[in-house]
């Protein structure tokens, strides 16, 4: 176990290099603010250090919000509607040097009920695609995970870089920006026809979209998985 003074006295610290990348972006973005107290009780309990982009989004950022609320990426604190990593994985109330994620770190959502999830340390026995330290993402549209083949910190850049467009394709519908901006960061759109279907990738803007808290969400796909006789999806925490 290393002590947090290990974690943040770091000599190439990561959080510089975000914040340039944050000033240098295309993609509509808004940065939250960290708390101090939650974000260093967040960084000791992941154990990574501060020179990692995990690492700094936990010790200093409250999240960021992408394309108006699209994308949601968890930080070391809860911040007003968006909850912190600590939240969203279910991490022990006081320091716990045995915990671990189980199957993975979730760090992402979309409106959509997509789910980003840096992948533990055996993702075959959890049942998910790609090698551990990997990003996944559960893909709302086909209830399966999808191997993004890429690190925490990459993937960052990755989001920034204005791909987010590409990422979604055929998954956005005329106006998708206004609706967005109306849900609170703790909202996202549950479907009907449901999103997985063919009805509803026939005519996505014309189906039927509710804005629901995202626990409901993801409950709704964790349950269409049980349903169809896959593992549940293993990502349910408190947001």
């Amino acid at each position: 176990m290393r002590e947090l003074g290990e974690l943040i006295d770091v000599a190439e610290p990561a959080w510089p290099v975000l914040q340039e990348e944050f000033a240098r972006t295309s993609v509509p973005l808004e940065v939250l603010p960290g708390d101090p107290g939650q974000g260093r009780a967040c960084l000791l309990q992941l154990q990574v250090g501060a020179g990692s982009a995990l690492g700094a989004m936990a010790l200093h950022c409250g999240g960021l919000v992408l394309d108006g609320g699209w994308l949601r990426v968890f930080g070391g604190t809860t911040a007003g509607a968006l909850p912190g990593l600590a939240r969203v994985n279910g991490f022990p109330e006081a320091f716990d040097p045995a915990w671990r994620p189980p199957d993975g770190l979730v760090v992402a959502h979309d409106v959509l009920g997509g789910v980003f999830v840096l992948n533990g340390p055996d993702p075959a026995a959890a049942g998910r695609p790609g090698v551990p330290g990997q990003m996944l993402y559960f893909a709302p549209d086909s209830l399966e995970w999808e191997a993004l083949e890429m690190g925490y910190g990459t993937w960052l850049t990755w989001l920034l870089s204005g791909r987010l467009d590409l990422f979604y394709d055929g998954l956005r519908w005329p106006g998708w920006r206004d609706e967005v901006s109306a849900l609170a960061h703790d909202q996202g759109f549950a479907f009907y026809p449901f999103l997985w279907s063919e009805e509803a990738m026939a005519d996505l803007a014309g189906a039927t979209r509710s804005p629901v808290p995202m626990r409901e969400l993801l409950g709704l796909n964790a349950s269409f998985r049980d349903r169809s006789g896959l593992p549940g999806p293993g990502f349910l925490g408190d947001v």
